[in-house]
């Protein structure tokens, strides 16, 4: 399965800045903040709102009805006036076309990929019928019907206004037609990836269809035909696609919304969201990448979300209106690139969180786990007392102390066999990101941690190993980033006759931080020698890597 070069990458998506009345200005806007920060997009997803739909349901000029969005119609494959301009409109902001405007960003803010949101079937309410740009497609109107299943787990305000106001169904056999024909286009405007949403729709407009498997399976494989032979890099995010047929007729796609949406608007969501995408990751992590979805780097619960994308192992981006940005959060999360210093895995719960309310039992903190190319990570995270899961008959929620601690151990993190090696002592170099400080924990023993309601921390665990008898090192990374051992590409030991010495391979910019039992006689940065800090009361050794240092060779000598 290709993944996607946009899980590299830090991201901004337009939903949460501007929803619907997403513009190519307030885009730019949002863009140039971004860089200017210190903290540039590589990629963008301009979300809903820069289609051609037509919206019975929501007349100009009459009071807004909440959830009459979701009863527009898509016109034509093509963008908006928001988005073309008119022969004869003299408006500067407007760009001429799609095309254009892509080709501007892309130049101007340097970003790598930029993809565009749709649903399945077109937008929210489908097609309209009988309109030169869709009629081809063959739309029936249909009114979905959600099953006793569905309605007693959640209530969903879009679902039930689809219900309402009906879709306009393409036509199965046209299916890979309508798509093709969209990313087709859309390649044409240079736009690299798309975000295809509403994918659970099928099992509720299935009747008469040969059912919801059959339905769902032509198309997800009309869906992935289409990505597969007009995107270069399997470019796609599939979101409100968690039902079982969407999971398992899934073949290519890699990249799967694994939540409910990011609502920056309501406190008591923050925690449930980080909880449930963990928790829903240990299957689907074994099919896709889960995506963790935005969130608001200016926010009350901001670093809860930073953390978590840390050691999500998932793509980064924010949702960020243009100059409301918290560049210290940022910058904990994205090198000065653009890059991001992603995990190895999905991030997963640890065993011993498997069978334990982590969000309502008023006792238990989370942990989720992952691994970097040399180290292990943990993220903790206290989501009690913050919220509730939803739908619950008797929803109680046991009373919370102030602080609650978890033991932290080695045996959290699986498959930590491919990180330890051969000359592992048995023992870690545990780096808290929270305090700063470096431990030694002993294969057997755990390490507590305290956090408060909404407080989180990740902890950074290097094998300690032993060079030369009795040269004990452990790199921890780049200890001004959450996931610090994401920095680390690698790790070698030297030895001639006159010296010895370990050099490390890495990248970005900051403070690279190391446990050695010895200190070093001096340390140089791609060559040149650098000064460094040796902290002897816990072995911690930094060295500073200049600003301009992309990828990095750092040598200790001893």
């Amino acid at each position: 399965m290709q993944m996607p070069g946009i899980l590299d990458c830090f991201g901004w998506c337009t939903w949460d800045a501007f929803y619907q009345d997403v513009n190519p200005q307030g885009i730019r806007e949002g863009l140039r903040s971004l860089s200017q920060g210190g903290t540039p997009a590589k990629f963008v997803i301009i979300d809903d709102g820069w289609q051609d739909v037509a919206n019975e349901f929501q007349k100009e000029g009459e009071p807004y009805v909440e959830g009459s969005q979701f009863g527009g119609r898509l016109l034509s494959i093509k963008e908006n006036a928001k988005f073309r301009r008119a022969t004869n409109d003299a408006q500067r902001e407007v760009p001429s076309d799609l095309k254009s405007f892509v080709s501007e960003i892309k130049t101007a803010f340097g970003l790598k990929y930029v993809y565009v949101w749709h649903a399945l079937l077109g937008y929210w309410g489908g097609l309209v019928s009988n309109v030169p740009g869709t009629k081809k497609y063959n739309p029936k109107l249909a009114y979905p019907e959600q099953s006793p299943g569905n309605l007693a787990n959640m209530r969903d305000l879009s679902m039930d206004c689809m219900e309402k106001y009906g879709v306009g169904v393409i036509d199965a056999n046209k299916a890979h037609e309508f798509l093709d024909d969209l990313h087709k286009y859309l390649v044409s405007q240079d736009v690299d990836g798309v975000k295809v949403d509403v994918q659970n729709i099928l099992e509720t407009i299935s009747a008469g269809s040969g059912g919801r498997v059959s339905l769902t399976k032509r198309f997800q494989q009309a869906l992935e035909k289409s990505v597969s032979s007009n995107f270069q890099d399997n470019s796609i995010i599939c979101c409100m696609g968690l039902s079982t047929d969407s999971i398992y007729h899934s073949k290519v796609s890699a990249i799967t919304r694994a939540s409910d949406d990011y609502y920056p608007k309501n406190p008591s969501t923050q925690t449930l969201h980080i909880a449930a995408v963990s928790y829903n990751s240990i299957f689907l992590g074994e099919v896709v990448v889960p995506d963790w979805d935005m969130f608001y780097s200016l926010h009350d619960a901001a670093e809860f979300h930073a953390a978590a994308r840390a050691v999500g192992g998932c793509a980064v981006y924010v949702s960020d209106k243009p100059g409301h940005h918290d560049f210290e959060i940022l910058k904990r999360l994205v090198l000065p690139d653009g890059s991001v210093l992603r995990a190895k895995y999905p991030g997963r719960p640890t065993r011993d969180c498997l069978f334990i309310d982590p969000v309502m039992d008023g006792e238990n903190l989370l942990k989720i786990w992952n691994l970097n190319k040399c180290t292990g990570v943990i993220g903790v995270f206290n989501c009690q007392g913050a919220g509730s899961w939803p739908c619950l008959k008797n929803p109680v929620q046991k009373s919370v102390s102030a602080e609650l601690s978890v033991p932290v151990s080695i045996a959290d993190i699986e498959y930590f066999e491919e990180v330890s090696g051969t000359q592992w002592t048995g023992d870690c170099a545990v780096f808290s990101f929270n305090s700063g400080s470096l431990s030694r924990l002993l294969k057997n023993e755990s390490l507590s941690i305290t956090l408060k309601i909404l407080q989180c921390d990740v902890l950074t665990v290097s094998p300690i190993k032993v060079y030369n008898k009795n040269i004990e090192f452990a790199p921890i990374g780049l200890i001004n980033m959450y996931n610090s051992g994401g920095a680390v590409e690698r790790v070698d030991f030297f030895s001639d006759s006159s010296n010895c010495g370990i050099r490390i391979k890495g990248r970005g910019p900051g403070s690279f931080g190391a446990y050695t039992s010895t200190e070093p006689k001096s340390c140089s940065v791609n060559s040149k020698s650098e000064g460094f800090k040796y902290r002897s009361e816990d072995n911690l050794l930094t060295v500073t890597i200049p600003v301009t240092a992309g990828n990095w060779d750092i040598t200790i000598h001893y």
